[in-house]
């Protein structure tokens, strides 16, 4: 088949819509699919790329200043408008059209409600193409990051599900990472379009557990034989990782009180980048644990996989994942997880079967539960295997098998009218 995939973010961009629509695009060509992604360029600049594969069509795009691109580091100096900012394709009708009229797709895939999105959207219906809609994002999410007084988030929120039902509606076939992320936006009931919960998926040949190298300890300067409380993901405010801070502190104070040396040395690792870096580094000095937070910036690929390997436990305090790749991941190297019970999280993270879900913004409850699985062998080891096994139910084989399969009865439908 030809593919066409739209998505806001793409490679080497890392949030996981950018990294779902990666792996989709490549997997699909490594299926002898033809695949066309059409994404902003983050240079502004439009052009066309290929790589494994998979041609890459990069719009005209103009910086939106108050948010970093995630490509380039973070300034340590929270700023108003930021230098290398993320950019998105305002009016890509035009564009849109030229290129899609020249590749003929079979199908066209829409990750999101961006602009972008929206014109595929529009083509897909004009020439009879089965259009499949992914949502990957719940209001808030977008809300949550915006400048806007708490007051006009509810009702921001509420236009914003109105926009996205009306939107998804249009889809021959529409799609969510979980079934708890169809049920916030949806009463499920109601929908009259073929829908389905499906898993944004890993690749479990490369997050499975194992050793990490020698040379890696030492390239971020972590001692090898102390414990690794990890965190992976943007680091943005509302991703909270300001709570799990906070949480590691009172753990720290807990185990020298009980003068454990064995846990007194653990170590809070934090990978990634975000517009709230520097401040979250300022917490760790004031609190005095400057030499037990390793902030290790923007990894990717190979070092990444073996960083998960270098952990004990994975802990987030997000309250806006739909599913949340990086808590998959961590399963998949055979992390326990610590999480908080909002959003989809419950779906990867089972309370008392592989980590602890706990109250939104409650630290005192993770710095309990990371204390109850450090200082317990057996039951870190016990839920290290159940993360595993839960793992194994994300394959991203599976996921696109799941997709094929869709996209090839779409069209054995015959909606395409070309």
């Amino acid at each position: 088949m030809k593919i066409v995939i739209t998505t806001p973010v793409y490679y080497p961009q890392i949030n996981g819509v950018a990294v779902f629509s990666h792996n989709l695009a490549r997997g699909l060509s490594s299926r002898g699919h033809e695949v066309l992604v059409i994404t902003p360029s983050q240079t502004g600049i439009r052009h066309v790329s290929k790589s494994s594969g998979v041609k890459v069509a990069y719009l005209d795009a103009t910086k939106l200043h108050v948010y970093p691109d995630q490509i380039h580091a973070v300034p340590k100096k929270k700023k108003l408008l930021y230098k290398h900012s993320l950019r998105a394709s305002v009016m890509p009708g035009r564009q849109m059209r030229r290129i899609l009229s020249e590749f003929q797709p079979d199908v066209i895939h829409v990750q999101g409600s961006d602009p972008i999105g929206v014109a595929a959207s529009r083509y897909a219906k004009k020439h009879g193409i089965p259009l499949v809609m992914t949502e990957h994002n719940q209001p808030e999410v977008l809300t949550e990051s915006l400048p806007l007084p708490g007051v006009l988030k509810r009702p921001a929120n509420k236009v914003l599900s109105s926009y996205f039902r009306k939107r998804l509606a249009r889809a021959d076939f529409m799609t969510m990472p979980t079934e708890l992320a169809f049920g916030h936006l949806f009463k499920t009931k109601e929908i009259e379009i073929p829908f389905e919960a499906i898993s944004n998926g890993v690749d479990l040949t490369a997050f499975k557990p194992g050793e990490a190298s020698d040379a890696l300890y030492r390239k971020y300067d972590i001692p090898r034989g102390v414990p690794i409380v990890l965190y992976v993901g943007r680091l943005d405010p509302e991703k909270r990782v300001s709570v799990v801070l906070k949480a590691f502190r009172d753990f720290s104070q807990k185990c020298d009180n009980n003068k454990l040396d064995s846990l007194s040395k653990t170590l809070f690792v934090v990978v990634g980048d975000g517009v709230d870096k520097s401040h979250l580094a300022k917490e760790a000095l004031k609190m005095g644990l400057d030499s037990q937070v390793k902030f290790l910036g923007r990894v990717t690929g190979e070092d990444l996989y073996n960083i998960y390997r270098m952990g004990d436990i994975f802990v987030t305090a997000s309250e806006i994942e739909t599913q949340g790749i990086v808590l998959i991941e961590a399963a998949a190297t055979g992390l326990p997880l610590i999480a908080v019970d909002a959003g989809a999280v419950s779906e990867v993270c089972r309370d008392g079967v592989n980590g602890y879900l706990l109250k939104p913004g409650d630290a005192s409850g993770i710095s309990e539960a990371m204390f109850k699985l450090l200082s317990d062998p057996r039951l870190l080891g016990q839920m290290s295997k159940n993360s595993i096994e839960i793992a194994s139910e994300h394959s991203f084989a599976k996921t696109l098998d799941r997709f094929i399969e869709i996209y090839d009865n779409l069209c054995k439908k015959g909606l395409k009218t070309k």
